[in-house]
């Protein structure tokens, strides 16, 4: 197995762009951190004879927990699976609380990675997003952070309605200047039930731009190549050896555990998903039952699943693995699905992995769903 996922439903307050599921109220904080690793408990036995070796603490905002919540539900991790040596322990941290104290304090627990949601160094930018925090706490907790950790990710926002090439560009050189060496970068997406999308409905905020977003990322792409990151995964770039572990074992389709209200698990041959309230998840786990429903994936699930995953990745599609797997139904499917593509040079073909070239990497997704196999 992976690792163990930990979701933390809470957030001081809601960014624009989040559809996450998270609530702003603390005032069930400690009853949850109990359910959680009740839920912790409970489910040791999906991982009898298997070894952990990620945890990551995602949300929500898991660095509104205190050191002392955090390692309770890191021990409860360990008290339950067999966690291998060095596993990488990865914290979801907003800038606005990393202080020093709180970095120095981390940096001596077992947590060893940090991924820091900056978005953007800008501050018009952040109060458009309703971030919590603001541009000298974002380049502040760099400098400080990076003093103790070696291992620090940060998210980036591109494609936000006004940001010229010119900002965007010096939002990376920011970046760059800290010698970040995992960087997590996303295009502004307007999602249903959203802030943005009632801001955008409004004119309050202009729509994003997709040929923007494009050309953002073909910067970012450009500008962290020549800075020896490696574009491993769509929204990805890590220098050798800081790939993210956890992510990457998703993309791979190795098994995970995920726990607290709406995260999700897969097993190889099904998902299963928590409840996204976080009243019932109390409830069941105070009555001693798993909050989740489980899905049971078909051929064509799992088909459809590797060709977005795979895509995604520098690791491709193997058509191999296609035919060893699948079968030569699902094969003759994609090699024609896939001519299109490749004939417009969106897709190439190399040693028998099929992989996406520098001019369809941001069309992805799109190209993926051609791709998927219908029933």
């Amino acid at each position: 197995m992976s690792g163990i996922y930990i979701h933390i439903p809470f957030c001081k307050q809601a960014c624009h762009y989040c559809d996450f599921h998270f609530s702003t109220s603390m005032k069930k904080k400690d009853e949850m951190i109990l359910a959680i690793a009740k839920e912790i408990s409970m489910r040791k036995n999906e991982s009898i004879n298997e070894q952990v070796e990620t945890i990551y603490f995602g949300g929500g905002t898991p660095s509104v927990l205190s050191l002392d919540e955090l390692n309770y539900l890191i021990e409860a991790v360990y008290a339950n699976y067999k966690v291998i040596e060095n596993a990488e322990i990865t914290l979801e941290a907003n800038p606005d609380d990393l202080t020093e104290e709180r970095i120095i304090d981390f940096s001596k627990s077992k947590i060893n990675r940090l991924s820091i949601g900056i978005q953007s160094f800008f501050e018009d930018d952040l109060k458009m997003m309703n971030r919590a925090h603001n541009a000298t706490e974002a380049k502040k907790c760099l400098q400080i952070a990076t003093q103790y950790f070696d291992n620090i990710s940060i998210d980036l926002i591109y494609g936000v309605p006004g940001m010229t090439s010119d900002r965007w560009k010096e939002n990376i050189d920011t970046a760059l200047q800290f010698d970040i060496p995992h960087i997590s970068s996303y295009a502004l997406t307007v999602e249903p039930k959203t802030a943005l999308k009632k801001l955008i409905q409004t004119g309050k905020i202009a729509a994003p731009n997709d040929d923007l977003a494009q050309q953002h990322f073909l910067l970012l792409v450009d500008r962290l190549q020549n800075q020896d990151f490696i574009h491993y995964e769509l929204s990805n770039f890590g220098k050798e050896n800081y790939f993210s572990k956890n992510n990457s074992s998703y993309w791979l389709g190795k098994k995970y555990i995920g726990v607290g209200p709406s995260a999700h698990s897969y097993d190889g041959k099904s998902r299963s998903w928590n409840v996204a309230n976080n009243a019932l998840y109390l409830k069941d786990l105070e009555n001693g039952t798993l909050p989740s429903e489980t899905e049971t994936l078909s051929t064509t699930d799992r088909y459809n699943e590797y060709i977005m995953t795979g895509l995604r990745t520098i690791w491709g599609v193997s058509l191999e693995r296609i035919e060893a797997e699948f079968g030569n139904t699902y094969l003759n499917y994609l090699q024609k699905q896939s001519n299109k593509f490749l004939s417009d040079d969106l897709l190439i073909i190399e040693n028998n992995i099929l992989r996406p070239t520098l001019k369809g990497k941001f069309l992805t997704d799109g190209i993926a769903s051609d791709l998927f196999y219908l029933n």
